[in-house]
This record gives structure tokens, C-alpha cells and sequence, in this order.
């Protein structure tokens, strides 16, 4: 692939990674309660310390990668909070069966958006981003 074509494509790739965890992040926000809440339901503690966790990792993850600002340490992490959150929150062996089929592509969608998160962490944020301008003036 020519390189002047892979890297506006790893930017747009990192922007629409990214995007899922901005927004998710930035959804969380007023609707804090309702995320601790849900937490707590599912048996985990402190449930207003891991929203706001959640909420820092999602934002600040989401973010590093829109820009590509330590790109690979913010894929790494973004890819195991979506490991975890897909075996905690989407558990579709655990549920009634009118709610397997949701629990199961909401389950896959976090393995797929952790493969896409495992792919950017090995090759890099492209040249369009705040790491290779950084790194290029080291």
C-alpha cells in the first residue's frame, strides 16, 4: 500500500476506534448514577470509583487515539478494558435466552473493537499523528 494512502486511512482508523470510547466516556458522564448503578448490579465494588475510572479511561483512551498521543500504551489499554468489560457486562452464557443474542454481539463487538485496539498497538498510529511528530523531533 502506498504510503500516502495507509496514512490518512490509519488516522481515520484511529478516529472511528477512538470515537466509540468518547462518546461512551462523554454519555457516562451524566448519567453517573445510572453507570454506578449498573455496576453495583453486577457485583462489583465500589461502583462509583470504577465509573469514574471507566469514565477516565474511556475519555482519556479514546482521546490518545483520536490524536495519537501514546498510541500503543492507549490501544493496549482500551483493548483489555474491552476484554473485561465484554466478560463482565456481556456475559450472553449467563442470561435468559430472549437476551443471548444481544449479550453475544455486544460480547463480539468488544472482542473485534480489542483485535482492532491489538492491530493499532503493533503497527502504530501512522504519520498523522502526535507520536510520530513527537517522536520524529527526538
Amino acid at each position: 500500500m502506498q504510503k500516502s494512502f495507509q496514512d490518512p486511512v490509519v488516522l481515520a482508523g484511529r478516529i472511528l476506534l477512538g470515537l466509540i470510547f468518547v462518546l461512551s466516556g462523554l454519555g457516562k458522564i451524566p448519567g453517573f448514577s445510572g453507570t454506578a448503578g449498573y455496576i453495583a448490579a453486577k457485583g462489583l465494588p465500589l461502583p462509583e470509583l470504577l465509573t469514574a475510572l471507566t469514565i477516565a479511561v474511556e475519555l482519556g483512551g479514546g482521546l490518545a487515539l483520536v490524536f495519537g498521543l501514546y498510541t500503543r500504551w492507549a490501544a493496549l489499554a482500551l483493548a483489555a478494558f474491552s476484554v473485561l468489560a465484554a466478560l463482565v457486562f456481556h456475559d450472553f452464557w449467563a442470561v435468559p435466552e430472549a437476551q443471548k443474542m444481544a449479550q453475544n454481539i455486544n460480547f463480539m463487538k468488544n472482542l473485534s473493537i480489542a483485535g482492532g485496539m491489538l492491530v493499532l498497538a503493533a503497527f502504530g498510529p501512522g504519520a498523522l499523528s502526535v507520536d510520530a511528530r513527537r517522536l520524529s523531533a527526538v
